[in-house]
């Protein structure tokens, strides 16, 4: 695994339960700006079963995986169950989006 793809999975793993990030915040917290598109296919090609990667959803808080599908209903429940409310296929980000600040990151890096 190459060091984007594991900067990208440890940052995945400090998420906590009832709180999402996009795509592209998990980017840019990994410090690769304007890669969204290389989160989600890290999230495609690595094994994530370890990892929160139902917490990961789209810019706007909808869930990116095809409607209805084993993997959306999946990610839908393991929300509803940290008690992220969604309306549809749509979280509220205002009210859960995870904003930690840069010395939170390094500090829960480090441990």
């Amino acid at each position: 695994m190459d060091p984007r793809q594991q900067a990208i999975l440890s940052l995945l793993a400090l998420v906590p339960p009832g709180r999402v990030v996009s795509y592209g915040q998990l980017a840019d917290l990994a410090g690769l700006p304007g890669r969204a598109r290389l989160v989600g296919r890290v999230l495609r090609t690595q094994d994530t079963s370890g990892l929160p990667w139902h917490r990961v959803v789209a810019a706007s808080g909808r869930i990116s995986l095809p409607r209805g599908s084993d993997g959306w209903c999946e990610q839908r429940q393991r929300l509803l169950q940290e008690g992220v409310l969604l309306k549809g296929d749509r979280v509220s980000m205002k009210e859960h989006q995870w904003r930690p600040d840069l010395a939170a990151i390094l500090m829960l890096m480090e441990q």
